[in-house]
């Protein structure tokens, strides 16, 4: 039997207690945004990439987009189906590898954010598949917006120390933090208590990618005109360009 990779096991019965974590708070403010770069057009179809408990996709189908979110986790989905419910909502959440999607051409816009899968996988191809998976599920023209981890603040930051000081009580922490120059690995232990009160300690190690990096795989992809901002939480925006002091870079690209 295969054995789980750490992002499978992170995720299992890890449903309630990762909506309390601080970096799940800003879904209002990434959905207004969202809504501008699809200029309020209600008839578009958007594909939601590792869309966890699906706090995008409810939210924009509350404004009244159609979408349909995938994700690999069954406890994240089960969470995501029972807000919907609760809400009354109509959404289409499937569980899906990000680097297998059964989608051609199906989609007139994507979002995959807050790490939806794409940087977490162990290589380089895998990530690049989510991307290329991503790419043939989007008609052209088509727009994919994606937040990944921004490779120039580990230069320049302790991983650890930004973690620490965003971490609040009873989220996950992380540890022994590695940053790796040849493969812009970040490696660490990180601890987490899931739903059911166990305590999981996981080796788990995340690929962070420089815009110079993420410009070229995209344009191998079709994708003609790359733009990236600095990603500030629940506050996405054009005017803020990409510095050393952002953990993390806002992508939109258009087919």
């Amino acid at each position: 039997m295969k054995m789980k990779q750490w992002y499978e096991l992170l995720f299992e019965n890890y449903a309630q207690k990762y909506e309390n974590e601080n970096f799940t708070h800003g879904t209002i403010g990434e959905c207004d945004f969202i809504e501008n770069e699809l200029s309020f057009d209600k008839t578009v179809k958007i594909l939601d990439v590792g869309c966890g408990t699906g706090r995008h996709s409810i939210e924009l189908s509350k404004r009244g987009y159609s979408i349909t979110g995938i994700d690999l986790s069954e406890s994240q989905l089960a969470r995501a189906h029972e807000k919907a419910k609760i809400s009354n909502l109509k959404v289409e959440f499937l569980q899906c590898d990000a680097r297998n999607l059964p989608f051609n051409n199906e989609f007139d816009a994507a979002i995959m954010l807050c790490e939806g899968g794409f940087p977490l996988m162990e290589t380089d191809e895998m990530n690049f598949e989510i991307l290329k998976n991503v790419a043939k599920a989007i008609k052209s023209p088509g727009k994919f917006i994606f937040t990944t981890l921004n490779g120039l603040f580990p230069l320049y930051h302790s991983v650890e120390e930004f973690c620490e000081s965003t971490s609040e009580k009873g989220n996950a922490t992380y540890r022994s933090n590695t940053f790796d120059l040849m493969t812009f690995r970040d490696f660490n232990i990180t601890e987490v208590e899931d739903d059911l009160g166990n305590i999981k300690t996981l080796d788990c190690n995340e690929r962070y990618y420089v815009p110079s990096e993420i410009t070229w795989l995209l344009k191998s992809l079709g994708f003609h005109k790359i733009e990236i901002f600095g990603a500030k939480l629940g506050a996405f925006s054009r005017n803020d360009k990409l510095t050393t002091e952002d953990f993390e870079m806002l992508v939109v690209a258009e087919k």
